[in-house]
């Protein structure tokens, strides 16, 4: 039998920075969690519960992306004086820092994603009495040529978040060369788009049934981490990156 993976968006109460912990939320809203399921949580919320804010009328932003960046560019060599960032080795906007459906702050990127995450794992493992539980914490991003933003990873644990299909034959028997396919990210959008990113109040998700999923009972390992990311000389993108007038931040 099939099983098709599903998505189940959980309301929560808003919260603002520092109003209850992410076990205290959790504890209020989420009830039941079953084996090998993927909680998926918003890195806004994650840094709300770890006031990780910053007031937007005291704060400069320019300097708060500075120091949340390892590279940066300057908004004013940019097309509508974007704020074009390298975080946590990923392309992002402002290094993460966003003001939507945060009561006047500035909410920046939890301090260590993938501790939050593997907490979050060790958490429901222990809660629930399970082996198997997998974490994502996600934001959403621009894509390049492309109107909107799409969920993306920012961290993960508790599963493999890449599937390597490199030596594996095609459906014509063609060994494959190239094809990895990034099923945290995928997760993300998928969950990203079914939870919203305005008022609807669901910050939270569940995810079940998702047989294409490697489960492990442990935080990813450092080799794990390492897979996700690539370097500017091997990157597919890395002429476009070279090119650009980037600036070392603080975090580099």
């Amino acid at each position: 039998m099939l099983l098709f993976m599903q998505v189940a968006p959980i309301h929560t109460p808003v919260v603002t920075a520092g109003s209850m912990s992410l076990p205290q939320l959790l504890d209020a809203v989420l009830p039941a969690f079953s084996e090998k399921s993927i909680l998926v949580v918003t890195s806004k919320v994650v840094s709300l519960c770890e006031s990780r804010v910053a007031e937007i009328d005291s704060a400069n932003k320019m300097a708060l992306i500075k120091r949340e960046s390892q590279y940066y560019i300057d908004p004013s060599q940019t097309t509508h004086g974007y704020h074009f960032s390298v975080a946590h080795g990923m392309l992002t906007s402002s290094a993460g820092i966003d003001a939507s459906n945060s009561g006047g702050k500035y909410v920046l990127w939890p301090q260590d994603p993938q501790k939050s995450a593997n907490e979050l794992r060790q958490y429901l493992v222990r809660r629930f009495g399970i082996s198997h539980a997998g974490v994502l914490i996600v934001d959403s991003m621009s894509q390049p040529l492309r109107r909107g933003s799409v969920g993306v990873a920012l961290a993960h644990s508790g599963f493999k978040a890449l599937n390597d299909y490199r030596g594996k034959p095609d459906l014509f028997n063609r060994p494959m060369k190239v094809s990895v396919a990034n099923v945290s990210s995928g997760l993300a959008a998928a969950a990203v788009v079914s939870m919203g990113e305005g008022a609807e109040g669901t910050p939270l998700a569940v995810v079940t049934d998702v047989s294409f999923i490697t489960f492990q009972a442990a935080d990813p390992t450092a080799e794990d981490l390492a897979e996700l990311h690539t370097t500017l000389e091997d990157d597919y993108f890395g002429s476009f990156f070279k090119a650009a007038p980037w600036q070392r931040g603080d975090q580099n």
